[in-house]
C-alpha cells in the first residue's frame, strides 16, 4: 500500500498556515479555540494510549474530539463508538493536520513517529499532546524544541505523573530534606514473559493496515506481525524497548524532582537473552546514570518477575535519614534509625575482641526522619489531570506540566542507556553542547536518516 506523495504545495500550504497561526495573540487564539470556548482536538493513533486519551478528553466540558486517525481501519471502525458520527475519520493523518477545525492534536503513535508528527502538526498551527517518550533519537528532541517554538505552539509530553498531587507532595518532601540528602536513586521494572511474543513469519500486511504509512520514517522492512500494532515495542526500528517507556516514566520524576538537564555519564549492559522471538530489545537491561548530585540505577527483567505481582515497582529515594518510596498510587517514607556508629561495628559477630570497638550506650528506637504513608494515588486521574493541564494551557498559552526542554533532556537519557549497550561502553555526556564526549560513532548514532519521503518533510521544517 502506498500513501499519496508529499509535494512543493504541501510544504508552502503548511508554511501558509504555521505562519498564520504563529501570529495569534493569546487573546485572539482564545476566540478561535473552539466552539463555545471548547478546543477541538484529533486524536492520531486510537491504539492503547490513544483510546485511553480519547476517552479522557471526550470527557472534559472544555474539550472536543473532532477527528481521528489510524492506518489500521479496525481501530477507526473502533473510535466511532467514542468519538460519534459527527468526528471525521482518516487513515492519514495529514488531513487531519490540514483540518482547520482542529485546533490540537494528541500524537499516540508508536515511538518513531512521536517526533516528525509533533513538528508538523505545529508547523501547520497546532498545539500538540505528544505520548512519550518523546523521541527516538537524540536529536529529534532540540529539533522539536526549535519548530514549537518557532510556531508558538504549546506541547504536553505525556509524562502524566507530573500531574498527580501525591507527587508534587513528595517533591516537596525531598526538596525538604525529608530523607536528608538524597545518595542514589533506585527504578526497576520486573515481569515474567516468558517464552515471548513467539517468531511469525513474514507475510503481507492485511488490507485493513496502511503499512508503508505506519513505517513512515523508519526503514523500509517486510511486513511481520510483530512488528506492527501493539509489539512494536520490542523492535530498535520503533522504539527503545522499555528503557524508553518505564524507564522514562521513572527517570522523568527524578529529573522533575531536581531540576536535572542531563547525565555525566550513562553505561548499560543487557541483551535480549532469555525470551525466545524475534523480538530485538533487551529482556534484561541494567544502566547506571551518573548525575551531577547522585547516581541512579534502572534495571529492567522482561524475563523473571523478581517475586512481585505488578512489573512496575516503586521508585526509590535513598538519602542520609531514610528511604522514599513514589509510586502512582502513593509514597512512603521509611525513615533510618539513629544508631552510634561505633554499635555498628562493635556488634558484628557478637562483638570484637579485646581492641577492637566495643558497644556504647545509646538510645533505642530513635529514627533520623519521621515516618509517612500515603495511598492517594491514583494513576487515572493523573492521566485526566494531565489532559486538563493541557487544555487549560492551549487556552492560555502557558507552560504545560510536562515541558518539552525538559522531557527531551529525560529522552535523551534514556537513548543514551541504549547506545551505551549497543556499543558496550560507557558514553560521557556533554549536556551544553548535547553531545557524547570524544566519541565519534556514539555521537553518529544521536540520529538516523529518514525514509523517502518523509526525509523532505524533515527537510521543509527547516530542522535535520
Amino acid at each position: 500500500m502506498k500513501t499519496s506523495p508529499l509535494t512543493r504545495r504541501h510544504f508552502v500550504k503548511s508554511a501558509a498556515v504555521a505562519a498564520g497561526a504563529a501570529a495569534l495573540s493569546a487573546k485572539s487564539y482564545s476566540a478561535v479555540a473552539g466552539a463555545n470556548g471548547r478546543v477541538h482536538l484529533a486524536v492520531i493513533g486510537f491504539g492503547l494510549m490513544g483510546r485511553v486519551h480519547a476517552r479522557n478528553f471526550h470527557d472534559l466540558p472544555n474539550a472536543r474530539i473532532v477527528a481521528v486517525a489510524d492506518t489500521y481501519q479496525l481501530r477507526l471502525d473502533a473510535a466511532r463508538m467514542l468519538a460519534g458520527s459527527d468526528a471525521a475519520y482518516h487513515r492519514d493523518f495529514r488531513r487531519v493536520l490540514d483540518d482547520k477545525n482542529v485546533d490540537a492534536v494528541v500524537v499516540a503513535t508508536p515511538d518513531h513517529w512521536h517526533s516528525l508528527m509533533t513538528m508538523m502538526a505545529c508547523a501547520n498551527g497546532k498545539d500538540v499532546y505528544c505520548e512519550k517518550p518523546l523521541t527516538h533519537t537524540v536529536r529529534e528532541g532540540r529539533w522539536m524544541i526549535d519548530v514549537a517554538a518557532r510556531h508558538k505552539r504549546v506541547v504536553q509530553v505525556g509524562t502524566q505523573q507530573r500531574s498527580g498531587a501525591h507527587y508534587r507532595t513528595a517533591k516537596d518532601l525531598l526538596l525538604g530534606g525529608a530523607i536528608g540528602e538524597v545518595v542514589s536513586v533506585e527504578c526497576n521494572f520486573f515481569r515474567n514473559v516468558s517464552p515471548g511474543i513467539g517468531n511469525p513469519p513474514d507475510s503481507l500486511p492485511p488490507p485493513e493496515l496502511d503499512y508503508d504509512l505506519w513505517l513512515g520514517p523508519a526503514p523500509l522492512r517486510p511486513y511481520n506481525p510483530n512488528r506492527a500494532i501493539y509489539h512494536f515495542r520490542w523492535f530498535w526500528d520503533y522504539s527503545g524497548g522499555q528503557m524508553t517507556n518505564l524507564g522514562h516514566h521513572s527517570l522523568d520524576i527524578v529529573h522533575w524532582i531536581f531540576g536535572i538537564k542531563g547525565p555525566r555519564s550513562v553505561t548499560s549492559t543487557g541483551g535480549r537473552f532469555f525470551l525466545k522471538d524475534n523480538g530485538e530489545v533487551p529482556d534484561v537491561q541494567n544502566t547506571f546514570i551518573e548525575y551531577p548530585r547522585f547516581p541512579a540505577v534502572v534495571q529492567i527483567r522482561e524475563c523473571a518477575s523478581g517475586g512481585a505481582v505488578s512489573a512496575t515497582r516503586p521508585l526509590a529515594f535513598l538519602g542520609t535519614k531514610g528511604t522514599l518510596l513514589l509510586g502512582r498510587d502513593g509514597y512512603e517514607v521509611l525513615p533510618d534509625k539513629k544508631v552510634n556508629p561505633v554499635n555498628s561495628f562493635a556488634r558484628i559477630f557478637g562483638g570484637h575482641p579485646v581492641g577492637g570497638p566495643q558497644p556504647v550506650p545509646d538510645k533505642e528506637g530513635e529514627m533520623w526522619s519521621q515516618a509517612m504513608k500515603d495511598k492517594s494515588g491514583d494513576w487515572k486521574s493523573q492521566l485526566v489531570e494531565h489532559a486538563k493541564n493541557f487544555v487549560d494551557c492551549v487556552k492560555s498559552r502557558t507552560t504545560p506540566n510536562s515541558d518539552l526542554e525538559s522531557s527531551h533532556q529525560v529522552s535523551a537519557t534514556c537513548h543514551l542507556a541504549n547506545l551505551s549497550l549497543k556499543l558496550g561502553r560507557k558514553l560521557r555526556w556533554d549536556e551544553a553542547t548535547e553531545d557524547v564526549i570524544g566519541d565519534k560513532e556514539a555521537s553518529a548514532l544521536l540520529s538516523r536518516a529518514y525514509r523517502a519521503p518523509w526525509d523532505q518533510e524533515l527537510k521543509a521544517l527547516g530542522v535535520g
